[in-house]
C-alpha cells in the first residue's frame, strides 16, 4: 500500500505526510475513518486537514449529510495526487525488493588475481541458476589500497582482495571471505625435495618471489629479517600463476599460496612442502562502501559471494 512506504519524507518543502492523508480523506470520506486507514488518531488526521487547507488555500472538505464532500480545488487534485503517490510507492518498493529471477541488474566486481580464480567460476554458476539476466562486469585491481579509491569513486559495488593498508574510517566496511595458507614448492627430483625443508636448507636455494604489487619483499622476507637473515632471490614476478610452471621447470623453490599451486596444470610435477618459518595466511576480504551497506541488491549480491567460500580447486 502506499500509506507503508510513504512515511516523513518531504519534498520541496511539503511534507508528503499531509499528501497521503489527502489520500485517505478522498477515499474514505471521513476523518475517523481516514485515520484508521492510515494509522492516525482522529485529532491528528483534523490537524493533517488543517494543514492540507493552509497549503493549498482552499476548504477541500466541507460537511454533507453523507459525510465530507470534496471541494472542487480537491476533486482537481485528486487525481494527479494520488497518481503521484502511487509512483512514489512503487519506486519505494522497487528498492526495498529484489527478486534475482527477473531482475536484468548490472553489477561491477573489482578483483585482484586470485579471488577472480577463485570466485568468479562458482559465482557465474549461481547467476546462471538464481538471476539469469544479471551482468557482471569485472574491473581488475593490483595494489590492495586500489581498493578504497574504486570504492570511494563508485566504481565498483564492491572489491575483493587482500586487507587495504591505509585506514578507511568507517566508510571502507570489509568481511573475511577466506585464506590461503603458504606452501613451498619444488620440481619433482630437485635435490632438497626428498627430505623435509629445514631453514638452512631453504636459505641456501635461489627463490622465485611473487608480488603481484612489484615489490622485492614478500611476507617471507620479512619474516626473515625479524630474525636478521635474508634469502637469494633469483627472480621476481606479478604473475603468480606463472610461478608453478616456472618453478616445475628449474631449480628455483618459491613460497606460494597453495591454491594458486593446485589450481595449476603443473601441480603434479611439484613437491609442496610446509615453509620452515612461521608465516601467517593470506587473508581475502570483500569490501564494499558504507553508502551500500543497506541496499537490498547490494545485501544480495554480498550474501552470495559470501556463500562461496569452500575447498579450493583441484581438492
Amino acid at each position: 500500500m502506499i500509506y507503508d512506504n510513504i512515511h516523513a519524507m518531504d519534498l520541496y518543502g511539503i511534507d508528503l505526510n499531509l499528501l497521503v492523508a489527502f489520500d485517505a480523506l478522498i477515499a474514505e470520506r471521513s476523518v475517523t475513518r481516514a485515520g484508521k486507514r492510515i494509522g492516525r488518531t482522529q485529532p491528528a488526521m483534523s490537524a493533517a486537514l488543517a494543514r492540507l487547507r493552509a497549503l493549498f488555500g482552499d476548504e477541500l472538505f466541507v460537511r454533507g449529510p453523507s459525510g465530507l464532500q470534496p471541494t472542487q480545488r480537491a476533486s482537481d487534485l485528486a487525481e494527479p495526487l494520488g497518481r503521484a503517490l502511487s509512483e512514489i510507492s512503487r519506486t519505494l518498493d522497487f528498492t526495498q525488493r529484489f527478486d534475482p529471477a527477473i531482475s536484468s541488474q548490472e553489477f561491477t566486481l573489482a578483483l585482484s588475481d586470485h579471488p577472480a580464480f577463485m570466485l568468479l567460476p562458482r559465482l557465474t554458476e549461481i547467476l546462471r541458476d538464481q538471476a539469469p539476466n544479471v551482468t557482471l562486469r569485472i574491473k581488475a585491481f593490483t595494489h590492495r589500497d586500489d581498493a578504497v579509491s574504486i570504492l570511494d569513486a563508485g566504481e565498483a559495488d564492491l572489491t575483493i582482495g587482500v586487507p587495504p593498508r591505509q585506514s578507511v574510517g568507517g566508510r571502507i566496511l570489509s568481511k573475511p571471505l577466506f585464506e590461503e595458507r603458504f606452501v613451498c614448492i619444488m620440481r619433482h627430483g630437485h635435490p632438497a625435495a626428498s627430505h623435509p625443508l629445514d631453514l638452512r636448507s631453504f636459505l641456501g636455494l635461489s627463490h622465485l618471489l611473487v608480488s603481484p604489487e612489484g615489490e622485492r619483499f614478500g611476507q617471507v622476507d620479512a619474516a626473515l629479517a625479524a630474525t636478521g637473515q635474508r634469502r637469494r632471490i633469483a627472480l621476481s614476478l606479478p604473475q603468480m600463476y606463472a610461478a608453478p610452471a616456472l618453478v616445475a621447470r628449474s631449480d628455483l623453490i618459491a613460497t606460494l599460496m597453495e591454491g594458486v599451486v593446485k589450481a595449476s596444470a603443473c601441480r603434479d610435477e611439484l613437491v609442496a612442502l610446509p615453509p620452515p618459518i612461521a608465516l601467517a595466511p593470506v587473508s581475502f576480504v570483500m569490501s564494499w562502501h558504507r553508502r551500500n551497506e543497506a541496499h537490498p541488491v547490494q545485501r544480495w549480491l554480498r550474501e552470495i559471494l559470501s556463500g562461496l567460500q569452500g575447498p579450493h580447486p583441484g581438492k
